[in-house]
């Protein structure tokens, strides 16, 4: 008899890109600053970027299937899970600069939880990546009621944008909010009234 052998559970990938390339070209940037890359306080520092910038952006070579796998679960509870306050920090993909704040998530279970330490770890999946907020609010609502087919998912975001308050127009503390409602959140007033409620006193 053949024996078949189980496949061990799909891992996140965890291939890093080589760092040499973006090191070169942030020696170029130094230069076209009017930097000298080889004084002592740069010497190091296209090392530094390069590998803040892959750390920055290691959303991209996450698997998301992988995070989550194994951390659905039956259940007969039916009523709102929430997970508010939830720090993040990531780059705005127009100019590079951080955006940072706090994630509010919640779901209305339909026979499926998922483990709670999971919510965290899909905001900071999507937020390690260039982003822009209005996108990532929509990643985080629709990868959530896909994979757990939820009666309903409620996101929103509140973030500062140092790309607002460092250039252009200079607006300060001016943080921007987004949200996404699937399903009942969407259809019903007063479940999303229940939602924004609880999050309402939430304060980056």
């Amino acid at each position: 008899m053949t024996r078949i052998k189980s496949r061990p559970p799909k891992r996140a990938r965890s291939v890093e890109p080589p760092l040499e390339r973006m090191e070169s070209r942030v020696r170029d940037i130094l230069k076209d600053l009017g930097e000298d890359p080889q004084r002592e306080g740069l010497l190091h520092t296209p090392h530094r970027v390069a590998k803040s910038l892959r750390e920055l952006t290691s959303g991209y070579r996450v698997d998301v299937d992988a995070m989550i796998n194994g951390a659905l679960f039956t259940e007969s509870y039916n009523e709102m899970v929430l997970v508010r306050d939830i720090s993040f920090y990531s780059l705005c993909e127009h100019h590079l600069l951080p955006f940072f704040g706090r994630a509010h998530v919640a779901y209305l279970p339909d026979q499926k939880i998922i483990g709670l330490s999971k919510i965290p770890k899909l905001v900071e999946i999507f937020a390690r990546r260039l982003q822009v907020q209005e996108r990532m609010t929509l990643q985080i609502a629709e990868t959530l009621h896909d994979k757990l087919r939820p009666k309903g998912v409620a996101v929103v975001l509140e973030a500062r944008h140092l790309c607002m308050e460092m250039r252009g127009a200079e607006s300060h503390h001016s943080p921007t909010t987004t949200s996404c409602m699937l399903g009942v959140f969407q259809r019903d007033p007063r479940t999303r009234k229940e939602f924004l409620e609880l999050v309402k006193s939430a304060a980056i």
